[in-house]
């Protein structure tokens, strides 16, 4: 027996499973800015091994986990809109999202690691100078000896 569909419709099936996961145009216009300031990083990585938990952006020596948070998946306050079709599913869904990204930003943060989270619609310019900002200094620390 097949099993119902999470979808209200085809349609929006198949536009979510045309949604992307990873290298989406804002992670790719941060990465971008990133680059072109010399900095050098990992991509879609997990930051603990055993965390069953990928950052958009990984800086390992500093232990700088980046993730770039869509407004629709991860309740954005300024733009999520939620679903007018089964309701029920999505309103479940972005809460189970939302208490997922807390969990993995307090366990990164335990195991000593610096969790940096911007929404997708933030301007990537001023997410890059943010970035650059906690790299700098974690480098120096880490150059440093403190």
């Amino acid at each position: 027996m097949r099993q119902k569909s999470w979808a209200s419709s085809s349609h929006a099936r198949a536009v979510m499973k045309g949604n992307k996961s990873k290298n989406t145009i804002p992670e790719i216009r941060i990465r971008q800015v990133l680059h072109a300031n010399g900095l050098r990083y990992r991509v879609n990585l997990r930051p603990l091994p055993n965390l069953r938990r990928t950052a958009d952006i990984v800086f390992t020596r500093q232990r700088i986990a980046v993730f770039v948070d869509g407004c629709f998946w991860h309740g954005c306050p300024q733009h999520y809109v939620p679903s007018k079709t089964n309701r029920h599913y999505w309103d479940a869904k972005i809460s189970r999202n939302i208490d997922r990204d807390r969990a993995t930003s307090a366990t990164l943060s335990n195991a000593g690691w610096t969790v940096l989270r911007f929404w997708s619609h933030e301007d990537p310019v001023d997410v890059t100078r943010k970035i650059i900002t906690v790299v700098q200094s974690l480098s120096s620390c880490i150059e440093g000896g403190g």
